[in-house]
């Protein structure tokens, strides 16, 4: 009876694990166990069971300090009452194994699968299911470690074992077919990934009913498939129904619906559809916190999700925080090195990077880097991911030699790991193609955009925001080299392709809509950029709120165009208002700040008002080289600017020694066939002949061919800041 007992005991706890009321099982299964050791003895194998069974439930809840103990006792005491060799000690190897694979702790996880293989190999003979189970767990090891082809075969073999054994319909093959497809998934061979979703999904529809958990996981994987491909409207649908599933089956009040929140929440994030993003965001926090406790590995990866919303939305100052009391859950619950924690130091870095706060952001990338290295080899698409971002924030800082290898060696990695056509390789692609382009290398620029923009159409069809990203890439280079009649119709098709995918009101097409005005103020064509400049602007206020970065880059554009048309007292109160904007959202000392600083300026100059550009063109310049460094470009046109002033003034013998400095400054970075060294070349060469022209007849003209280096535009993201936090699917 008491045997009875205790079996009931175990089953409720099992039926409250299962719904998520991990709370409610805790003292079930102590019970249980508590019971067997009176009934049976503290060494039995049906204690070793219900061990088992408890520390499962402290790994699910993220409680490894307490699971990983059990785990071993469990073991020892099958190995002592089973034999070094039987079914339920290759079980304990796998749990123990799969406690250090949820840890990061990969070189500790692998023998042990091994031993696991090998000893149900040895017991059960080469076929069996528990064969299967055991190539599958460690190919999933490899998929973590990013060690795709070796994970591939054993998936393979695992999905092949299982329809010879079980037929070719059955839930295990089922689950073979999804881990084969995500893997596919992870590299990117996205056509080969969606039949076998799809096929896994209708197996579990026909096998399990068209209600069950395994289906709704089913819809998930492949909504989360048609995202990565930009497919939003096919993905929705799926992420909604997955969502009321997993409320119906398991209640409203669920890890796996918290996850489905997260889901659909990132969904409506890569859309720009922040508004409905952040309350999914904000209450599956809320339900793992009720569910997993407050210190959680999900309640962790909740937080970094919300704060990459607030990020994206340039929220720095909401999240800052989050993303600081995520990495330190992450460093309590996982230890100080876990890939968990690699990813939080990365994001953090990002944060710091897009405040202009490049010095915090270095030691962390650095730090994010190396501990990707130690903990998953140097050949990993997440080592990739952080050289790409160290890379990003020395191009950013004028860092153009230490940028490039670094560069060049994320494209090879990710060429080596995911084959030499993939969204990641078309990235990387883009990203030294920018590179090339700032440093005026335009013939080695275009070949790779045009290249990243073939690749992206290939793999994501002709109609993807990445081929949207690339039409602007290469509509940017074109433009740079005043190809203008080129540019033009690459721009217009990056914005109806933006308004089509995300609708016509999103960010995006709010940017493409900045790019088409430019290029119209750049040849002159005022009356057709001004009101898409208007457009743009309003957008961005309904979209992200009055005060925003992006706000205040459209108030410095529109400002540009009036000041090219020397609409001077409608230029002011724009280029004033950007400037405190961004001082209040970025701080005072920021490389906007600096740019609005020298708009500002350059208008004061033009109207003859040199007392009052002074100060702001020193400010600007000294701002530029205690956040770049005294070498970057910034900085050359920051001098270049105050000596156009000094010249304007007279003060001959002060701006001399500016121009000469801006000369070195880009001769040196940038090189002497770089449009912008040309002209500020031009610009010094016009000052000496003036000079010179002013010693032999007493004046000075006032004609000048080149009016200042003043930079309106939006500095750029890569890109790959994408990579900053993730959706768990």
């Amino acid at each position: 009876m008491s045997n009875d007992y205790t079996a009931s005991l175990n089953s409720r706890a099992e039926l409250y694990m299962s719904q998520g009321r991990y709370a409610e099982a805790e003292p079930l299964f102590k019970e249980a166990l508590e019971m067997r050791k009176q009934l049976l003895g503290s060494e039995h194998p049906d204690v070793a069971t219900s061990l088992s069974d408890l520390a499962k439930l402290y790994s699910d809840q993220g409680r490894y300090a307490k699971a990983e103990p059990l785990f071993k006792k469990a073991l020892k005491m099958r190995k002592q009452l089973l034999g070094s060799k039987h079914p339920d000690v290759a079980n304990s190897l796998s749990d123990l194994a799969e406690l250090y694979r949820s840890q990061g702790r990969y070189a500790e996880a692998e023998p042990l699968y091994k031993d696991a293989l090998e000893m149900s190999k040895q017991l059960l003979g080469s076929k069996d299911p528990d064969v299967a189970t055991s190539l599958n767990n460690l190919a999933l090891l490899y998929k973590s470690q990013g060690r795709y082809a070796e994970a591939e075969p054993l998936f393979k073999d695992a999905l092949e074992m299982s329809k010879q054994l079980l037929g070719s319909k059955d839930p295990d093959v089922a689950t073979s077919l999804n881990n084969l497809a995500l893997l596919y998934k992870s590299q990117g061979q996205y056509a080969k990934a969606e039949p076998l979703l799809t096929e896994a999904l209708e197996m579990r529809k026909q096998l399990l009913g068209s209600k069950d958990p395994d289906v709704a996981q089913s819809l998930n994987n492949l909504a989360g498939l048609y995202k990565s491909q930009g497919r939003y409207a096919e993905a929705e649908p799926l992420f909604k129904d997955a969502l009321e599933m997993f409320k119906q089956l398991l209640g409203s009040k669920h890890p796996d619906v918290a996850q489905s929140l997260n889901n659909l929440a990132g969904l409506y994030y890569s859309q720009g559809r922040y508004a409905e993003a952040e309350p999914l965001f904000k209450k599956a926090l809320k339900m793992f916190k009720q569910l997993l406790g407050s210190a959680h590995p999900s309640v962790a990866q909740s937080l970094n999700n919300l704060a990459l919303l607030y990020y994206s939305q340039e929220r720095y100052a909401e999240a800052e925080p989050l993303y600081k009391e995520a990495l330190e859950m992450f460093k309590q619950l996982l230890g100080s090195k876990h890939p968990s924690v690699a990813q939080s130091l990365h994001n953090l870095a990002g944060l710091y990077y897009s405040q202009g706060r490049y010095a915090e952001a270095e030691p962390l990338y650095k730090e994010a880097l190396e501990m990707r290295k130690q903990l998953l080899g140097s050949a990993h698409p997440h080592v990739a991911s952080s050289l790409n971002n160290l890379a990003l924030l020395y191009y950013s800082q004028g860092r153009y030699a230490e940028a490039e290898p670094m560069y060049r060696e994320v494209l090879k990695i990710r060429k080596q790991l995911l084959g030499s056509a993939h969204p990641d390789v078309a990235n990387s692609l883009s990203d030294l193609a920018g590179l090339y382009g700032s440093q005026g290398r335009y013939a080695k620029a275009e070949p790779l955009y045009k290249e990243a923009l073939k690749m992206s159409k290939q793999l994501l069809g002709s109609k993807h925001p990445d081929v949207a990203a690339s039409l602007n890439n290469m509509a940017e280079l074109y433009f740079s080299q005043g190809r203008y009649a080129e540019a033009e119709p690459l721009f217009k098709e990056a914005l109806e392709m933006s308004k089509q995918l995300l609708g016509s009101e999103h960010p995006n097409v709010a940017a493409s809509l900045n790019n088409m005005a430019e290029l119209y103020s750049s040849q002159g064509r005022y009356a057709e950029a001004e009101p898409l400049y208007k457009e743009a602007l309003e957008m961005f206020k309904q979209l992200l709120g009055s005060k925003h970065p992006n706000v205040a880059a459209s108030l410095n554009n529109l400002a540009g165009l009036y000041y090219s048309q020397k609409r001077y007292a409608e230029a002011e109160p724009l280029y004033k208002e950007a400037l405190e904007m961004y001082k209040q959202l970025l701080g005072s000392k920021h490389p906007d700040v600096a740019t609005s600083l020298n708009n500002l300026a350059e208008l004061y100059r033009s109207q003859g008002r040199y007392a009052e550009a002074e100060p702001l063109y020193k400010e600007a310049l000294e701002m530029s080289k205690q956040l770049l460094g005294s070498k970057h470009p910034s900085v050359a046109q920051s001098l270049n600017n105050l000596a156009l002033l000094y010249r304007s003034q007279g003060r001959y013998a002060e701006a001399e020694p500016l121009f000469k400095e801006a000369v070195t400054i880009l001769s040196s970075q940038l090189g002497q066939d770089h449009p912008l060294t040309q002209q500020i070349q031009q610009n010094y060469l016009i000052f000496l002949q003036q000079v010179a022209l002013k010693n032999r007849q007493g004046e000075l003209s006032n004609e000048w061919g080149y009016s200042g280096g003043t930079t309106k535009k939006k500095k750029k993201k890569s890109k790959n800041n994408k990579g900053f936090g993730s959706f768990n699917l």
